[in-house]
């Protein structure tokens, strides 16, 4: 069972322009969770969940993007997935806790986890973001474009976007499980860079950063110029010749890390 309700409290994208970005319910909303205001029980409200700082810092890209051009179609489009029998039981409290917590979500999906992937595609999605790496990895395989959230991304920055490319996501092509999904990963980067070409360099709301985790000054130009070849330019470059990851992601605090092997970058 496959259902998608619009959402009537925001103005709907150009379908033709948009980049789509679906996020799993669970990420953003926490089941049984108190709100940092209210009581959750009291109000129908799900309180927070690690993805909720990505939510606002896509608002923020939109918002600075229509004060730029008021007639811009190149924005970011939010849907919210919901595979959760327990949240689909309850999906007017979803639509009320993003109206509640003033999200800019237009779209709401529900559907079974064996037909999530049906819904994605339906709803033309680029990037599919999830802290279920089962559910990131069956979409992958169905050639989305998908990426893991880690749970240090609640710390992340609600007022500017900030991406992470790692290098096998974009100087090892050929590790993405389908050459669809390879295609669907460079299409969103094109669309990414596209968008922090609006800016200025600084005072941006969205920061595009690239972290190579291995080898020396030449892994790292390499991997800079395979994401110039798709018109992305980076904000910061860092190359860690086989150091720790972890100092360094929490400095950054990305929103998402765009990589087709899924590894973890903590470890």
């Amino acid at each position: 069972m496959v259902s998608t309700i619009k959402n009537t409290d925001v103005k709907q994208k150009d379908a033709d322009h948009a980049v789509v970005l679906a996020i799993t319910s669970r990420a953003v909303f926490e089941s049984g969770s108190k709100d940092d205001d209210d009581d959750d029980d009291e109000n129908g409200v799900y309180g927070r969940s690690v993805a909720f700082p990505l939510l606002q810092a896509l608002q923020e890209v939109n918002k600075r993007l229509l004060v730029e051009n008021p007639a811009e179609c190149l924005l970011f489009d939010v849907v919210l997935i919901t595979t959760d029998c327990q949240q689909q039981r309850q999906s007017s409290r979803i639509i009320s806790s993003t109206r509640h917590h003033g999200l800019e979500v237009s779209r709401f999906c529900f559907s079974s986890e064996e037909d999530f992937v049906e819904n994605l595609q339906k709803n033309n999605v680029h990037l599919f973001l999830s802290t279920d790496q089962n559910e990131v990895l069956q979409a992958m395989q169905e050639g989305l474009f998908s990426a893991l959230l880690a749970e240090n991304c609640a710390a992340s920055p609600p007022d500017q976007l900030r991406v992470l490319f790692c290098e096998d996501a974009v100087s090892q092509p050929d590790s993405s499980p389908t050459s669809a999904s390879r295609q669907a990963a460079q299409h969103f980067s094109a669309q990414l860079g596209k968008i922090r070409q609006k800016f200025r360099m600084f005072d941006s709301p969205i920061c595009i950063t690239l972290v190579t985790s291995h080898g020396g000054k030449e892994s790292c130009g390499n991997a800079l110029k395979a994401l110039r070849s798709l018109g992305v330019s980076v904000d910061e470059a860092y190359c860690l010749a086989g150091a720790p990851h972890g100092p360094i992601l929490s400095l950054l605090r990305p929103h998402f890390l765009l990589s087709h092997g899924f590894s973890s970058l903590e470890d």
